[in-house]
């Protein structure tokens, strides 16, 4: 297929629609904690959602030109397809795209910008600078294994914190330990990408965590992020005495097992991929369950 005949489904594939869940999940519990503030906004909560689905789309994007051209794309890959290694959108033309969907997440969010000032401001242009970093350039945050560090930052406390702040022009130590939930969870995502690519990566001297400790550490780190996700809401409860229904995010550790057993059973990689899916599922699992019990 041509670049002119990439239709819809082809952008779609390429913004990677099971991974969106990290970037929805930290702004639906900072519109909850808002909510349960008094200080819900729905304008700002809006554009927060768009300009954080936005940034998701353009580091995919970025990621699958940037791969493509670092040569960790080719044709022995066994995860999900990548439109600009399988010729399906030229590089250029995906490049193009990169630059219109970030442009697209800063329109929405100038006016978080005006409401919220230079502290949003700040937020935004470090997004954007780390959404770049993350496999731009010669030392980028994925080919020197510190992606996992600002992924928990950006999809966790950042998110959280900057959705909240946006909207009741406040924050508290409670909104960035809750955000720790999803960041936890969207680490958790990148882990079973790197376990299912860890041969792939190696070869390419992508360093991930993965590639540098080995995948059996891969796998035990992926069950704390879980665990350790799943017991947030039991820390704030512990901290501040309230809020107990948030607690119900202890239900995610059930479905939760079927991944972790799959990743310490299984080393064939093509059986890894519908992984990413309900790893995905269970962020947005917590993302409600966390929500709904805050405002019990």
């Amino acid at each position: 297929m041509s670049t002119l005949t990439a239709g819809p489904s082809t952008w779609i594939q390429a913004a990677r629609p099971k991974t969106l869940g990290a970037a929805v999940a930290p702004v639906v519990v900072g519109t909850a904690m808002a909510m349960e503030a008094g200080g819900l906004h729905p304008i700002s909560a809006v554009l927060a959602l768009l300009s954080a689905i936005l940034i998701q789309v353009g580091v995919n994007y970025h990621n699958d030109y940037n791969d493509f051209l670092k040569g960790t794309d080719t044709d022995d890959r066994v995860g999900p397809q990548r439109v600009t290694q399988a010729g399906l959108v030229e590089p250029e033309t995906m490049r193009a795209a990169t630059i219109a969907v970030f442009a697209g997440a800063v329109l929405a969010g100038g006016y978080l910008i005006w409401r919220g000032g230079w502290p949003i401001l700040a937020i935004g242009i470090a997004s954007l600078v780390s959404a770049i970093w993350y496999t731009g350039g010669r030392y980028s945050l994925a080919y020197m294994g510190m992606a996992d560090v600002f992924v928990f930052l950006f999809f966790g406390p950042v998110a959280v914190g900057g959705t909240y702040y946006v909207q009741t022009l406040t924050i508290s130590h409670d909104v960035i330990l809750a955000g720790a939930g999803p960041g936890l969870l969207a680490v958790a995502i990148l882990l079973v990408n790197n376990i299912r690519d860890v041969e792939g990566d190696r070869s390419a001297r992508k360093r991930t965590l993965v590639v540098r400790l080995g995948r059996s550490a891969g796998v035990a780190f992926y069950a704390v992020c879980l665990t350790t996700a799943a017991v947030v809401p039991v820390i704030l409860y512990l901290l501040n005495g309230s809020h107990p229904w948030a607690m119900m995010t202890l239900l995610i550790l059930a479905p939760g097992l079927g991944p972790i057993r799959t990743l310490r059973s299984t080393t064939q990689a093509e059986a890894l991929n519908p992984l990413l899916g309900a790893t995905g599922r269970l962020l947005v699992l917590w993302a409600i369950l966390f929500s709904v019990g805050w405002n019990v």
